[in-house]
């Protein structure tokens, strides 16, 4: 049987868009996340993937940042080279949840990562989805933050 949606890379023209559009959906309406503080400088460098629909409708995304920009997300300490990817932004429609599409888009950021030449993958889950992480991998480390205004632990997966 195959999947009802793709996953790859955002690079066909409108797929930034959709990727946004897909954000603005998860965390600006449903979470209540600021928009000024959803879209940052990050996206112009980011590797953004999607996941989309037989139809074409945008189902979910997630972003990779690497070198330079992860060490910056990841607050430094390592050489950029040697910085793990930063995974974020990890957004799947109402309409799409259940049907594997957030594990595809993060596997879809590990290969992006591994591509690059990357060894790890960092990313802030929101807490009540440690577990999902946890089952893909990720091992949490660190204590408890906030970020828009919603509780989040450190986690990392070595490819």
């Amino acid at each position: 049987m195959s999947t009802p949606y793709v996953v790859r890379e955002a690079v066909e023209p409108g797929d930034r868009e959709a990727c946004f559009a897909v954000r603005k959906e998860v965390f600006v309406a449903e979470q209540g996340v600021p928009e000024d503080l959803e879209y940052d400088a990050y996206d112009d460098g980011a590797v953004h993937v999607l996941a989309l629909g037989a139809d074409g409708e945008a189902l979910g995304t997630g972003r990779l940042l690497h070198g330079e920009a992860a060490a910056a997300k990841n607050g430094g300490g390592l050489a950029a080279q040697q910085t793990p990817g930063s995974l974020g932004r990890l957004a799947v429609t109402r309409r799409a949840r259940g049907l594997g599409v957030g594990a595809a888009l993060v596997r879809g950021i590990e290969e992006a990562a591994r591509a690059r030449g990357l060894t790890a993958v960092d990313l802030h889950a929101q807490t009540h989805a440690l577990g999902f992480y946890e089952r893909l991998g990720y091992e949490a480390y660190g204590p408890e933050f906030p970020d828009a205004g919603m509780p989040h632990r450190a986690m990392r997966r070595v490819l």
